[in-house]
């Protein structure tokens, strides 16, 4: 039976992601995976949800296991209103990060709007977009901001991950941030700053939030999946209340509401000091893992692939010499037993088909130099 003929015209914009088409495929304990965003098991705290989910269900019996509001249960919102110094109005729970970036997507954008972005960006926010059949343009200066709108073009917002940026690991500076919200008050635009990074720091200072330089005009998104377990499946929108209460009425049709016994959970892991207890341990694992992803790129890259070097984050993104293409490559590189992504799936445009993205969270210490040096060879 053909079945395509009942499906709506957006599944023609719908992007298949080659991350999950990879862990459709392999077994990823039995290659050398520097392709997905996994955190390490090591970092998620078993025995304290082991206690935690005991003191939910003592604590608020049935009610941890029935529906619960929308925008998110009081206690998880008022935790997070405390850590973060923003009114608790202010704050809509979302089920994961990734849904906050759809359905501010879904709030904003209508067929034909422009969706501006850093290029290279995160692919699941490339899914998104396009799903709504959004125009995505990836920007590099002023002008094209200026030409866009003189052509008639409608900006909605600009999505960045200021932090620890996925795919290429690099941090926005102040001066950056302030460029970008004078940008976005002179062209009459919002930002959606992608924030699931921000407590992954390993080195240097804290940068200001795009939200604090203008909180009348982003959406900031926050998650638990990098600093808790993404197997909760939650996440924050720190917005203007005006904002969120359309967000608020759109999760409706979503979901109805976040995981209830999931947020009673999150909230007293944040709210009861165990969250810096456990960042501080996954703070130093990470911080491990990538200088040592570091020197062995160092140790074994051939001449003329560089790599950035980040503060923070799970990513680093590799540049290879011209005219070499990590998709033609890749599986070769699956077949010989280790994966990455190759960087192009990250540009608007599919362009730099010579870059690659390599995760250090998720693969043992132990495993990183055999998969490095297999994938040198190869390269």
């Amino acid at each position: 039976m053909d079945y395509k003929k009942y499906f709506s015209a957006d599944t023609e914009s719908f992007m298949r992601s080659p991350v999950r088409e990879i862990f459709r495929k392999v077994d990823l304990s039995q290659i050398y995976s520097f392709a997905g965003g996994y955190p390490s098991a090591e970092t998620f705290p078993l025995e304290t949800i082991k206690r935690l989910s005991a003191v939910v269900l003592e604590k608020y019996g049935a009610k941890a296991l029935q529906y619960g509001a929308t925008q998110g249960v009081p206690e998880l919102r008022e935790v997070i209103s405390k850590r973060y110094g923003v009114p608790v109005d202010n704050i809509q729970i979302t089920t994961s990060s990734q849904q906050g970036i759809d359905v501010c997507t879904r709030v904003l954008v209508d067929p034909g709007d422009v969706v501006l972005t850093t290029n290279p960006t995160y692919l699941g926010a490339l899914q998104s977009f396009k799903s709504y059949r959004a125009e995505v343009v990836g920007i590099e200066n002023e002008k094209q901001i200026a030409d866009l709108l003189a052509a008639g073009s409608k900006i909605k917002f600009f999505y960045a991950i200021p932090d620890f940026q996925n795919p290429s690991g690099q941090t926005m500076t102040l001066e950056q941030r302030v460029e970008l919200v004078a940008l976005a008050r002179k062209y009459d635009f919002l930002i959606v700053e992608d924030s699931p990074y921000r407590e992954l720091r390993y080195e240097g200072a804290p940068v200001q939030t795009i939200y604090s330089l203008a909180p009348e005009r982003t959406l900031h998104l926050g998650s638990f999946s990098k600093i808790m377990a993404p197997g909760f499946r939650l996440g924050w929108i720190i917005g203007a209340p005006e904002l969120l209460d359309m967000i608020y009425v759109c999760k409706q049709a979503l979901d109805l509401c976040p995981p209830i016994m999931d947020q009673y959970m999150a909230s007293e892991f944040m709210g009861g000091g165990e969250l810096d207890k456990n960042l501080a341990k996954t703070i130093e694992l990470y911080r491990g893992k990538r200088d040592h992803l570091l020197s062995l790129l160092e140790k074994y890259m051939p001449d003329g692939v560089t790599w950035t070097h980040p503060e923070g984050g799970l990513f680093l993104f590799l540049t290879l010499p011209e005219g070499y293409d990590t998709v033609a490559l890749y599986d070769r590189a699956l077949a010989a037993g280790v994966a990455y992504v190759a960087g192009s799936f990250f540009y608007v445009d599919g362009s730099h088909r010579n870059t690659m993205r390599l995760n250090f969270s998720f693969l043992d210490t132990s495993r990183m130099e055999p998969g490095i040096k297999l994938l040198a060879s190869l390269l």
